[in-house]
C-alpha cells in the first residue's frame, strides 16, 4: 500500500509553525487547502495534553467559524491523532503566510478566553467533560508568543 504524503514528512526535524500539507482539487474544481498547525515538536517534545487539546478544537472551530472575513472558507477544523497539532483545511489556493494573520488571531482568541467553552454540555459534545482550558490557554499563549509572533522559515515550510 502506498504511503500518504502526511507519512513521508520527517517528524524527527519537523517544528512547530504553519505547514501546507496538502492541496487537492474537487471534482468540481474547487481548490482546498490543508494546513498542519503543529504546536509540539513531535517525538522531542511532548504532546499536548489531550483534554487541553479538545479544548482548542472548541474554541478554535468556534473562532473559525465566526470570523467575518474567514468563516466561508473554513471547512474544518480538528485535532491530530497524535495530538501534536491540528488540521485547518480552508476553500481556496493558500499558503501559509497567508493564513499567519488568521493563525495570530485564532490563538490570541484562545490565549486570553475566560468563561463557559462552546459546545461543552452534554446535549452538544460527546465527550463534553473532557475539557482543560488553563492548559489550552497556556499552550496557545506558547505558540502564539514562540512561533507565530516571528515565524521562520523553518516554521512555514516542511524540512526538506
Amino acid at each position: 500500500m502506498k504511503k500518504i504524503a502526511s507519512f513521508t514528512i520527517d517528524h524527527t526535524r519537523l517544528e512547530r509553525g504553519i505547514f501546507l500539507s496538502r492541496r487537492d482539487t474537487t471534482p468540481s474544481g474547487d481548490i482546498i487547502s490543508t494546513f498542519d498547525i503543529r504546536l509540539t515538536r513531535p517525538n522531542r517534545e511532548p504532546a499536548v495534553d489531550g483534554a487541553a487539546l479538545h479544548t482548542i478544537e472548541h474554541l478554535a472551530a468556534t473562532f473559525l467559524r465566526n470570523h467575518p472575513q474567514w468563516s466561508q472558507r473554513v471547512i474544518y477544523w480538528g485535532p491530530m491523532g497524535c495530538l501534536t497539532g491540528s488540521y485547518l483545511l480552508l476553500s481556496g489556493e493558500l499558503a501559509p503566510a497567508d493564513i499567519l494573520p488568521l493563525m495570530r488571531e485564532t490563538f490570541g482568541f484562545i490565549a486570553a478566553f475566560e468563561g463557559e467553552i462552546p459546545g461543552a454540555t452534554p446535549r452538544d459534545c460527546g465527550n463534553y467533560a473532557y475539557n482543560n482550558l488553563e492548559e489550552a490557554r497556556r499552550v496557545a499563549r506558547r505558540f502564539l508568543d514562540e512561533v507565530l509572533a516571528g515565524p521562520g522559515e523553518e516554521n512555514l515550510n516542511y524540512p526538506a
